[in-house]
């Protein structure tokens, strides 16, 4: 077993660079899977069309038109890379993936699946410790909002203290007025 997985070597790089996101989910298209399988895309949508019972919505979805259009503006396709996407692709969900390996039944296909899902479980594996990294970033923020709330609140108590200071000056400074005895002995 390990001697077939030898053989074949694709760069998971190539394989990530595959993986996008539509509709919210993490998919493979059509024509890249089939490109990995070494098939021909018309025959591997033949076979999913076949087996369509295989694939639910959450498996694989047709992407439409618009989500079509937005794929190519996206990505920026050239030309060249959109020749036989004049009819929208399928979308393959990890586990519409795998499903492709049950009704494939070349050896490479199913090498290739492994690998395949080799990676979509290195990538939820990134996510959930990403999510732990971003929920400690969320509580630095919320206590670096109530800290800063807590500098305002002391700026604001200077403030007033430096007014009610300012205020004892003046008053002791001012000149004061009114009558002046002659035994008194101020200015």
């Amino acid at each position: 077993m390990a001697k077939k997985e030898s053989q074949i070597m694709i760069p998971d790089e190539v394989i990530m660079y595959k993986i996008y996101l539509i509709r919210g989910k993490k998919v493979m298209l059509d024509r890249d899977l089939a490109e990995l399988y070494e098939v021909e895309t018309k025959r591997l949508k033949e076979q999913v069309r076949r087996n369509i019972d295989r694939f639910p919505e959450d498996f694989m979805f047709e992407l439409t038109k618009e989500e079509l259009a937005e794929w190519r503006y996206q990505f920026g396709t050239s030309s060249s890379e959109t020749m036989g996407l004049r009819v929208p692709p399928f979308a393959f969900t990890e586990h519409g993936v795998i499903m492709l390996a049950s009704i494939l039944n070349s050896d490479r296909a199913i090498q290739v699946n492994v690998q395949i899902v080799r990676i979509f479980i290195r990538m939820r594996e990134m996510l959930v410790s990403n999510k732990e990294i971003l929920y400690r970033l969320e509580k630095i923020e919320q206590k670096t909002e109530e800290h800063d709330d807590q500098i305002m609140l002391i700026v604001d108590h200077m403030s007033q203290l430096e007014e009610i200071k300012q205020q004892e000056q003046e008053q002791k400074n001012r000149k004061r007025i009114g009558f002046k005895s002659s035994g008194s002995q101020e200015d």
